[in-house]
C-alpha cells in the first residue's frame, strides 16, 4: 500500500472442477483434445436438447464451499438449503447457446471466508461460491495480418466454481497469497488441478484506490482486469493499475471518482506491463437473468453436507497451527511444509517421529530434499529415499557440514544405497571429538583473538563467530552446535 493511497482489491476466481464429464452433459471434461471433438447437442445448445446436472460436480463444489467456511444455501424466504439455476444471457462467438447456465440470486454457498498467511495473517471474506458452466475458447490470429478467429467449443459446458471475494485485499502481495491459498486448498481436496496454463484456474481482479481527503477519502472508478495468466501477472497488474489510477486522480480530483465514471474492463498486456481499457462493464440487468426452466432446483441435504465434511481431511490453516504446536516449528517452517502439500507433510511427520524432533527434520528437508526434488523434477511420493532411510541419514550426519551432507545424499540418490554404504564409498563420516579437547581448543582460540573478545564484550555478538570459525578450522568435522556452546560458556568467564 502506498503512503499516498490505499489499494482496494476484490478477486473473482474461476476454478474448473475435476470431473470426468461436463456440467450438464456426458461430454469429456479433458484438456488437450482435438478442437471441437468433445461436444454434443446439449453443450452446443441445439434445439430439443435438455441438460442434466452432474452430481459429482455438485459434490466437489460443496466440499470446496465448506472449506471456504461458506453458508450453504441459507436464503430468507426460501426452504433450507434451496438453490436454483439461472440463465445469464449474452452473445459471444464461443457461447453457442447465447446464454450461460449459472446462479444469480440464490447461490448454493455464500458468506464465507479464507485466511491468508502472507504478508501477515488476515481473513478475507467470500461473498459467494457458485457453480456455472464455462464458455468455449476463441483462438485469435496473433500475427496482425487479419487472419480468422477460430472457435474451439470443447470447453463449453465444463464445470466451474466461481469464487467472489469481498474487496478486502489491500496489496498485490495479499492478492497473490489469497490465490496461492485457493490453489493449495483445491488441490488438497481433489476439487481442481488449478493449472493456469490449461485455464483450470482463472482470475479477474477488481481494483480501485482510496485517496485520503482530510477525515474522508475519495474512491477512484472501479476497473476489472482480465487476461491474467499467472500469479506474477496478477501482482504486476494490480500494482500498475493502482498507480495508474492514482495518477489519473491527481490530474482530475473532482471528476475521477467512482460515482462519476462507470466500471470498466481492462486487459493486462504482460509484454508491455500495462492495462488497456476494453469496454464498460455490464451490470446484472444487462444479462437478463431468469431461472432456467429446464433444470430443477436443488435441495442440499444434511447428509450430503456431512459426507462432504468427512472427505475434507485436515485443511491447510489447521495443519499449520498443528505443525507449529506439535513439533515446535516456526510459523514460517509450518507454512513452507503445508504449502508443499499433504504428502510432503506426511513424509516430514514420519521423519520427525523417528528423530523425536521436528526442527531437525524440517531443516534437513528444506536443505536437502526440496532442492533435490526440484532438480530431479519429482514429487515427494517419487523420491527414492523413504522417510525411515532419510531419518537415519539425519541421525548419522548431524555433525557434518552442509556440503558433506549434500555429497552423501547425491551419492545415495545416484547409487541407490543407504547412508552407511554411502559413507564407506565416499569416506565422508563424522569424526569423534572429546568435549575436553574441544574446550581446550576454544580456550586457545579465545586467547589468540583478543580483538574478537573485546568486540564481543562491547555488545557485538557476531564477533564470537570468528572464534567459532577458528576452532572449526582447526578441528575439521567438529559438531558446530557443540563448538558454539563451548564458545558461549568460555566467553562468559572472560
Amino acid at each position: 500500500m502506498s503512503e499516498s493511497y490505499k489499494t482496494v482489491i476484490g478477486l473473482e476466481v474461476h476454478v474448473q472442477l475435476l470431473t470426468k464429464t461436463k456440467l450438464f452433459c456426458g461430454c469429456l471434461n479433458r484438456f488437450g483434445l482435438p478442437p471441437n471433438t468433445a461436444t454434443c447437442p446439449v453443450c452446443l445448445g441445439l434445439p430439443g436438447s435438455l441438460p442434466v446436472m452432474n452430481r459429482e460436480a455438485f459434490r466437489l463444489a460443496l466440499k470446496a464451499a465448506l472449506a471456504f467456511n461458506c453458508r450453504i444455501a441459507s436464503h430468507p424466504g426460501q426452504p433450507p438449503s434451496f438453490t436454483k439455476w439461472d440463465r445469464k444471457q449474452y452473445y459471444y462467438p464461443d457461447l453457442p447457446k447465447n446464454y450461460q447456465i449459472s446462479q444469480y440470486d440464490l447461490p448454493f454457498s455464500h458468506d464465507g471466508w479464507l485466511e491468508i498467511q502472507s504478508p501477515a495473517p488476515k481473513r478475507i471474506g467470500i461473498i459467494r461460491a457458485h457453480l456455472e458452466e464455462d464458455a468455449g475458447k476463441n483462438l485469435h490470429d496473433e500475427s496482425g495480418k487479419g487472419g480468422d478467429t477460430r472457435v474451439d467449443l470443447n470447453r463449453t459446458g465444463t464445470p466451474l466454481l466461481e469464487i467472489v471475494s469481498e474487496p478486502e485485499m489491500n496489496s498485490a502481495e495479499e492478492a497473490v497469497a489469497y490465490l496461492e491459498e485457493i490453489l493449495l486448498m483445491m488441490r488438497e481436496l481433489g476439487v481442481s488441478n488449478c493449472e493456469m496454463q490449461e485455464g483450470s484456474l482463472r482470475c479477474d481482479a477488481n481494483v480501485n484506490v482510496h485517496v485520503p481527503q482530510g477525515e474522508w477519502f475519495a474512491a477512484t472508478p472501479l476497473v476489472e482486469i482480465k487476461n491474467l495468466n499467472s500469479f506474477r501477472a496478477v501482482g504486476r497488474a494490480i500494482k500498475y493499475e493502482a498507480e495508474r489510477q492514482f495518477q489519473e486522480f491527481q490530474k482530475d480530483p473532482a471528476g475521477y471518482r467512482i460515482d462519476k465514471i462507470a466500471k470498466t474492463t481492462a486487459g493486462w498486456d504482460d509484454a508491455r506491463g500495462r492495462t488497456e481499457v476494453q469496454r464498460h462493464k455490464e451490470e446484472a440487468a444487462d444479462y437478463r437473468y431468469f431461472p432456467d426452466p429446464d433444470l430443477v432446483p436443488v435441495i442440499v441435504s444434511g447428509e450430503q453436507i456431512e459426507a462432504a465434511r468427512a472427505e475434507m481431511g485436515e485443511l491447510p490453516q489447521r495443519q499449520r497451527l498443528r505443525l507449529a504446536s506439535q513439533y515446535g516449528l516456526s510459523p514460517y517452517d509450518a507454512d513452507v511444509l503445508t504449502a508443499k502439500g499433504r504428502k510432503t507433510v506426511a513424509y516430514f511427520e514420519a521423519v520427525a517421529a523417528i528423530l523425536g524432533e521436528g526442527k531437525a527434520a524440517a531443516n534437513r528437508m528444506s536443505d536437502l530434499i526440496f532442492p533435490a526434488l526440484s532438480e530431479r523434477k519429482e514429487e515427494i511420493e517419487e523420491f527414492p529415499i523413504a522417510a525411515p532411510l532419510f531419518a537415519a541419514f539425519v541421525q548419522k550426519t548431524g555433525p557434518l557440514s552442509k556440503q558433506d551432507r549434500l555429497d552423501l545424499l547425491h551419492h545415495m540418490l545416484e547409487q541407490g544405497v543407504a547412508i552407511d554404504l554411502a559413507m564407506q564409498a565416499t569416506g565422508i563420516k563424522p569424526q569423534t571429538f572429546d568435549e575436553s579437547t574441544l574446550r581446550a581448543a576454544v580456550v586457545a582460540a579465545i586467547g589468540a583473538n583478543p580483538k574478537a573478545v573485546a568486540d564481543f564484550k562491547k555488545g557485538k555478538d557476531a564477533a564470537k563467530m570468528s572464534i567459532v570459525g577458528a576452532v572449526m578450522k582447526a578441528n575439521k568435522g567438529a559438531p558446530s552446535e557443540l563448538v558454539r556452546k563451548l564458545v558461549d560458556e568460555e566467553l562468559a568467564k572472560v
